[in-house]
């Protein structure tokens, strides 16, 4: 039986109820209109009139999402570790017709965070959709991870994450509403050799993502997290411009090719938009089948 003919039996068979009033309720009345009234809604994928913040917002996926998000109607905040540094993002968002406002938000420091956060409310007045964007990776054997390189990765991977979603969400809050998306990997779900620590702090957001949108769902908050394999940016060009590594990485790829970062930009919209209101705690793969095998 096809949903849509049970859908018209239960309609005929719909107990009807009389109010208080003497209105009838249920079968032909307010009830059931609501329901056809729910039925008959389109979902949306853009985000008019929000704001968002992107950190790491200079190059690569943090720049596709920052245009990406404007394209679907969204007044940007580009989180910079050098503010300097956001000029041409900035002008190339304002030609949408959106505004664009670079901060100064190095990710490690506490206090640029909050300030960043409270520019941003300042500015625009509220802040709807912040993107963790900002990350790193070293790569090296575990047995030769320098403490450093440690230390560093997980004070932008974690640490960063982390605190920016909690001064973020601390307004969301006040708002009693808001979107957070985080940038995990599929590196959270495989070991990459020479990856381990990073491996683990994508592993973590993941993770982190599902505590925080456990928490703060009451709050009309989701928070989920975008796992991309990799992602041709300048990140990654050194390693993709060697052959044999590449050969690997494709090899490994089901869809047989290297991922654009309008690739990842595109969910970070989707998951920004009203068409993903009941997506909270998800990690959503972006991987062309990777971690299918």
């Amino acid at each position: 039986m096809f949903a849509d003919e049970v859908n018209s039996r239960h309609e005929k068979n719909w107990p009807s109820r009389v109010s208080a009033e003497g209105e009838e309720i249920g079968g032909g009345g307010s009830e059931r209109k609501d329901i056809e009234k729910m039925n008959k809604e389109l979902p949306r994928f853009d985000v008019p009139g929000q704001v968002a913040l992107v950190t790491g917002a200079a190059r690569g996926l943090g720049r596709s999402c920052a245009l990406a998000l404007a394209e679907a109607g969204a007044d940007v905040a580009l989180g910079l570790r050098d503010v300097s540094s956001g000029g041409d993002l900035t002008k190339e968002i304002q030609a949408t017709g959106r505004r664009a406002l670079p901060v100064q938000m190095d990710v490690t420091r506490r206090d640029q965070i909050e300030e960043a956060i409270a520019k941003v409310k300042t500015h625009f007045g509220h802040l709807d959709i912040l993107v963790n964007n900002a990350g790193l990776g070293y790569s090296d054997l575990a047995e030769n991870v320098r403490e450093e390189d440690f230390d560093h990765t997980l004070a932008v991977n974690l640490k960063g994450t982390f605190f920016a979603s909690q001064a973020a969400g601390k307004l969301m809050i006040r708002q009693k509403r808001g979107r957070i998306i985080n940038m995990s990997s599929q590196a959270a779900l495989v070991a990459l050799p020479t990856e381990s620590v990073y491996c683990m702090t994508k592993a973590g957001i993941s993770h982190l993502t599902k505590c925080l949108a456990v928490e703060w769902g009451k709050h009309n908050i989701t928070v989920n997290a975008v796992a991309p394999t990799f992602i041709t940016t300048p990140g990654t060009e050194e390693a993709l411009s060697d052959d044999a590594f590449r050969a690997d990485v494709l090899s490994r790829i089901v869809l047989g090719r290297i991922g654009k970062p309008s690739d990842v930009a595109g969910v970070v919209v989707f998951l920004a938009s009203p068409a993903a209101a009941l997506i909270t705690g998800a990690t959503i793969l972006v991987d062309g089948g990777w971690t299918a095998r």
